[in-house]
């Protein structure tokens, strides 16, 4: 979670991205709708008026945190290990990149999974989330039409028992402050229980 800054503390002026950060904590702390300039202002130790230097408003803050999830996760599917082979192994692929980024932009999945549709920004996130999860339906598909998944898998249900198992990480996985975001146990644990399921036996 990004820490908040100490109001008391002498520090150097805010920048964009260091106040985009604790937005996100607060916003992951108090909920977006329960979060006002106020909150914001108070959590980072300026004024509001400084805030709308940076920013219009709160709802600006969600859109730049949100974009630095989506954004990760939209590049996995560009990788080239997204784009060639065989589609299970594609879909491998995806689901390793999709932890790792989970865990190294931690909070910005946090506060993307927990957007709900209220807002014109949240409603935004929400279908890009949609257009990622069809395309990783569609790598599903491809497998199981390829022989390389158990017959009968429902692209659309597999998806999503991937996709919550993967984000249930962000209620429990805390780094260790200073040590690696990413934890290559976690990864290889999601890889093993996900594929040990779907994968055709002999493949």
């Amino acid at each position: 979670m990004p820490a908040r800054r100490d109001a008391t503390a002498p520090h150097t002026p805010y920048t964009p991205e260091t106040l985009l950060d604790v937005a996100v904590g607060v916003f992951i702390e108090r909920g977006y709708d329960g979060t006002s300039m106020e909150h914001l202002a108070r959590a980072a130790g300026i004024s509001k008026s400084s805030i709308y230097h940076h920013v219009p408003g709160k709802e600006e803050l969600l859109r730049r945190a949100v974009s630095q999830a989506l954004d990760g996760l939209d590049a996995v599917l560009d990788e080239p290990g997204a784009r060639a082979g065989r589609s299970v192994e594609r879909l491998e692929h995806v689901v390793r990149r999709t932890t790792e980024v989970l865990m190294e932009r931690l909070p910005y999945v946090t506060l993307l999974l927990r957007v709900r549709g209220n807002t014109a920004t949240e409603r935004w996130a929400l279908e890009r989330r949609r257009r990622f999860d069809h395309r990783v339906a569609e790598l599903v598909r491809g497998a199981e039409a390829e022989g390389d998944l158990r017959p009968g898998v429902d692209p659309r249900l597999e998806t999503r028992l991937l996709f919550g198992m993967i984000n249930s990480i962000v209620e429990w996985y805390r780094p260790q402050r200073g040590g690696p975001q990413v934890s290559p146990r976690v990864v290889e644990a999601v890889i093993s229980t996900a594929f040990n399921g779907l994968r055709a036996p002999g493949r």
